[in-house]
């Protein structure tokens, strides 16, 4: 049983509703609804509020329906839902697709079970991939679920370090693949992070358990294995006008380019943009990033290039460095005081042992001397 302490509102008061409003699916879950005993036959179980025999829980149990897991709807996507294998409980995504697209192609064959043999390999897992009963131009693509990359936040220097391996060595992989993303920003890199919630976690609100109820404690990301993966392939079009990254200097509709190094600049971007300009002290980022967003395509380094100039740089960072917590630019000093006195406890108690064997060491040489 919860306390109290740990029980929150679903819902923050400003958006309760004074009628039943939730009652009525979007426009975007209709249809969800209208599939579900389809996807419970292929082993996929949706929340209640998209079975179509659904009673909102508020109308029947008495309780408020800021308490009440059903009243939360899914996101304006109309092509994703949440849902839970049926196996495993695991908790999926299931995204629809055009039937043989380019998106769902290219997801699948870096799924292969040869390819994701491969550690390297930072492209999403596909789950399961199978066609509609009634319309066989849809597909359904399942996939783990994935949160954003900052969700919860980056705390030590290591975090980041780490985040930056997995990004670059999934990205030569690829391109050893033949594929280009062209869209790999901020949204299309998510994290697998089931093994920091033991107890699962809530699809819509995050920060709860799957009950919605009680705040869910996730354990810090050094501890436990987090996988950083590659989404969305279906955007591979979108590297014009309609591109997320608009600062690559050549895109354009007409003049032709090399994808490969679009993608270098956008990762590199986000370095720059997510880290560097947001923290102060990973300052041995701007020697990896600055090459990679060079206005000339042909000045930038490969995927491979980037990846062996960040192993060096990696290599210089020392270990009391990584372990240190983030620093961000604009902090108050009060709070830079107080959160760097807890941050010399802690990397002090991490490296306790390291600590007093440097102590003795010093004073068996020191009166060895003497």
């Amino acid at each position: 049983m919860a306390s109290s302490n740990d029980q929150c509102t679903s819902l923050p008061p400003s958006t309760i509703p004074n009628n039943d409003a939730v009652a009525i699916l979007g426009v975007w879950e209709a249809p969800w609804r209208d599939r579900q005993r389809f996807l419970q036959s292929r082993g996929y179980m949706l929340r209640p509020r998209y079975h179509p025999d659904w009673v909102p829980s508020w109308r029947t149990n008495n309780q408020s329906i800021i308490w009440c897991e059903d009243a939360l709807s899914a996101p304006l996507r109309e092509n994703l839902i949440d849902a839970r294998r049926m196996s495993d409980d695991m908790l999926v995504y299931i995204k629809r697709v055009k039937a043989g697209d380019n998106e769902s192609r290219i997801t699948t064959m870096l799924s292969s079970e040869r390819l994701r043999q491969d550690p390297r390999n930072h492209s999403v897992p596909v789950l399961d991939l199978f066609q509609d009963d009634e319309d066989p131009g849809i597909s359904y693509m399942v996939m783990p679920f994935l949160r954003l990359i900052d969700s919860p936040q980056l705390d030590l220097v290591e975090e980041v370090v780490e985040f930056i391996d997995q990004t670059l060595e999934g990205l030569v992989f690829m391109h050893e693949q033949g594929v280009a993303h062209r869209d790999c920003t901020y949204k299309n890199l998510m994290m697998d992070a089931a093994a920091m919630y033991p107890r699962g976690f809530h699809p819509i609100n995050e920060s709860f358990l799957p009950n919605a109820k009680t705040m869910a404690r996730p354990r810090p990301r050094t501890s436990v294995p987090v996988r950083y993966y590659y989404i969305d392939y279906g955007l591979s079009v979108a590297v014009g006008s309609d591109g997320r990254d608009q600062e690559v200097p050549e895109l354009s509709g007409d003049v032709p380019y090399d994808p490969f190094k679009v993608d270098i600049f956008i990762v590199g971007n986000l370095f720059r943009r997510m880290f560097h300009d947001r923290l102060s002290n990973v300052d041995f980022l701007v020697a990896l990033f600055e090459p990679m967003v060079k206005s000339d395509p042909l000045a930038r380094p490969d995927a491979v290039a980037a990846h062996q100039r960040w192993l060096a740089i990696r290599a210089m960072v020392s270990p009391f460095t990584r372990r240190w917590r983030l620093r961000p630019r604009r902090e108050p000093w009060q709070e830079t005081v107080m959160y760097e006195t807890y941050a010399s406890i802690s990397t002090a108690y991490f490296f306790r042992g390291y600590l007093v064997a440097t102590c003795i060491l010093v004073v068996v040489i020191y009166h060895g001397i003497v």
